[in-house]
């Protein structure tokens, strides 16, 4: 079956890159012999409809074009399917490869392979890894995030989009009217810059908090996109990575390891307790929130309440 269908994907590949104009449904069909012998129209027309999005996943860029009578046609320009030379020495190509083990997220992962698959079979050299021949450790960026996708999209797009979005103290998410500009990932957690509408500011969200679907919305950004290392540096210091003062919180031995490695200074304090002192940023309170029961804040003492906002939130659910 396996075989079936790369015959079939092979020759319909063919066809749209052998043709000058666009080819219709029916003369696809007739031109191919697994079409020919699907049951009903409904049957083939959900097999080319399948194999047509199978190709375009692979990277074949297939146009649809409407005639003067109205009838849709497909093609496969040669030109649009053609890679430029490509020259990259054996450190570019152990660079790419090491990129394309990044991701772990099922679709970005397939890109990042099929990508690759492309760049060899235009001429880039097969290097040798030294990651992965010399090291056990291999670089992932976890996406569980059901909004990475369509925000990643709508950010390329250049797409407003309107989700629900829980804030970390808040009993109740409420809409939000954004224009995307990038997503960054922080310390395992993902999060988009963009411009909210309904705020008139630029504001930064982590995706884990946002509940339903991320929907698309017409229309074109009202407000200019800064530069990607600004958006970066709004990103780092919103989550907490710009620090203006320090905090002191008491720790559970044996836990919060990446508190542990921020610390400043850390005293032991006896009865498998410990206390940190550590930078203390924007995005803290809900950073401290995720380590739950092994967590105390001595001081400042507004940390301390923003905390025991998060909790007592977190607690009426």
């Amino acid at each position: 079956m396996a075989i079936a269908k790369a015959e079939r994907l092979m020759n319909l590949a063919l066809c749209l890159l052998g043709t000058r104009r666009p080819l219709s449904k029916r003369e696809l069909r007739g031109s191919i012999e697994a079409y020919l012998e699907a049951g009903s129209d409904d049957a083939f027309n959900r097999m080319f409809e399948r194999d047509k999005d199978d190709l375009r996943e692979l990277g074949l860029v297939i146009e649809t074009v409407e005639n003067l009578d109205g009838d849709t046609g497909y093609l496969a320009r040669r030109d649009s399917n053609r890679l430029p030379p490509i020259t990259l020495d054996a450190e570019e190509a152990a660079a790419l490869g090491l990129a394309a083990k990044v991701w772990q997220q099922a679709r970005l992962a397939g890109a990042a392979s099929g990508a690759l698959q492309k760049l060899r079979a235009a001429g880039m050299p097969e290097a040798e890894d030294a990651y992965e021949v010399h090291s056990a450790l291999e670089p992932r960026i976890p996406v569980h995030e059901a909004a990475f996708e369509p925000l990643m999209l709508a950010c390329r797009d250049r797409r407003p989009v309107t989700f629900d979005y829980r804030k970390g103290n808040a009993a109740r998410p409420e809409q939000r009217q954004v224009e995307p500009w990038t997503l960054e990932c922080w310390r395992g957690h993902w999060y988009l810059a963009g411009w909210d509408r309904g705020r008139g500011a630029e504001r930064v969200f982590r995706l884990s908090r946002i509940t339903g679907k991320v929907r698309s919305r017409a229309g074109a950004f009202t407000a200019e996109v800064p530069d990607v290392v600004t958006v970066r540096e709004t990103v780092e210091s919103w989550a907490g990575e710009t620090a203006t003062r320090t905090a002191l919180i008491r720790l559970r031995a044996d836990s919060g390891y990446p508190l542990r490695a921020r610390a400043i200074s850390v005293r032991e304090l006896g009865d498998g307790w410990e206390e940190l002192e550590i930078p203390y940023g924007h995005g803290l309170d809900a950073w401290l929130v995720e380590f739950g029961p092994d967590v105390v804040v001595q001081e400042p003492a507004d940390l301390r309440a923003d905390v025991v906002d998060r909790l007592r939130a977190v607690a009426k659910d």
